[in-house]
């Protein structure tokens, strides 16, 4: 059955400026890191898709890596997106990104702008795209002059293969230095895309400040620790977590799951209880309640977590006694 979108899918979401920039993000947007590989349902991937455009989420978030197999949510999100998306193209961001290792030899890795060329042409075919929204370098590499590499992603606005650009885990030092070269090049850094969860907070030791400081957006990923800060975890490890496939791809390493983040878990459920919310939710809003944060990728393995996770928005104001409780709590 041919996919029509929801009518009222901009009414309820909350759309954020990214940065000092023109472009407006979903304040929820969906990361295709897991569960859209060739080892999953493709019609449960294609599901989740269309329950998260119905409900204003215009953000879907790739890189070449991203499956397993690498390179196989390209592929699927491409044949879901010439299926249903394709007339919605200009209500979509669509990003990807290169920097990891993602087939053999010396040019397959890191970030030489031959790597990156290719694997963008690449990443073009698999997803049917003339062009990607933005596109990211997916972590610093310590041996190719960031020159390089920043005037590779100058070239690809250039070429009009990529409308924006921005960098992934790079530090604060780091970060710095990538935005002022893409500045004096003139292709402006859009965002940020760190690691960022209660249980990871290390964009809080200068990083947030670089990016407010430079008007460049973040959009962080992993806010709930891989799925620890969730419900699933309150009892121990689950069957079919995680933790316990050892599915690779950024799995949760069973080692992680302690004792004593499991008690944290079970203390910040308390918390999230009183506030009518559930952990993911909270963990959520608490990402969100950072006027500095443009948006917050989500992972799900079904269209049920989309609307799940969406009630974040229902509330992320947090009182000054939650967050030391909070503080408390992870401390």
């Amino acid at each position: 059955m041919r996919y029509l979108a929801n009518e009222q899918r901009y009414t309820k979401m909350e759309y954020r400026r990214c940065g000092n920039s023109g472009l407006k993000l979903p304040a929820v947007s969906l990361g295709l890191w897991h569960n859209f590989g060739h080892i999953d349902q493709l019609e449960n991937a294609r599901n989740i898709l269309r329950v998260a455009f119905d409900n204003g989420i215009t953000h879907f978030d790739l890189a070449n890596n991203y499956g397993p197999p690498p390179g196989s949510a390209e592929e699927n999100f491409g044949k879901i997106f010439k299926d249903d998306f394709t007339s919605y193209r200009d209500e979509l961001i669509i990003s990807s990104k290169a920097g990891w290792g993602m087939w053999p030899g010396p040019y397959g890795d890191w970030g030489s702008k031959k790597y990156l060329t290719a694997s963008l042409d690449q990443s073009l075919k698999r997803m049917g795209l003339d062009y990607v929204d933005i596109f990211y370098h997916h972590r610093p590499d310590p041996e190719t002059p960031l020159e390089e590499t920043m005037g590779t992603l100058d070239l690809m606005v250039r070429q009009g293969k990529a409308l924006y650009v921005g960098i992934s885990s790079y530090q604060p030092e780091e970060a710095a230095k990538a935005i002022s070269i893409l500045k004096e090049l003139g292709t402006p850094c859009l965002i940020h895309q760190p690691k960022y969860s209660m249980f990871d907070r290390w964009v809080e030791d200068g990083l947030l400040d670089v990016l407010e400081q430079n008007a460049v957006g973040c959009i962080p990923f992993s806010p709930l620790a891989q799925g620890l800060l969730s419900n699933k975890y309150l009892k121990g490890i689950p069957d079919g977590s995680r933790a316990a496939s050892h599915r690779g791809n950024g799995a949760i390493d069973e080692d992680h799951v302690s004792d004593e983040k499991i008690n944290k878990v079970r203390a910040l459920n308390v918390l999230a209880e009183e506030r009518g919310q559930n952990l993911a939710q909270m963990a959520l809003a608490w990402i969100l309640k950072d006027k500095r944060i443009s948006s917050v990728l989500i992972g799900v393995s079904k269209p049920e977590q989309v609307l799940d996770s969406l009630k974040c928005l229902d509330n992320y104001s947090f009182t000054d006694e939650e967050l030391l409780r909070i503080n408390n709590i992870l401390n």
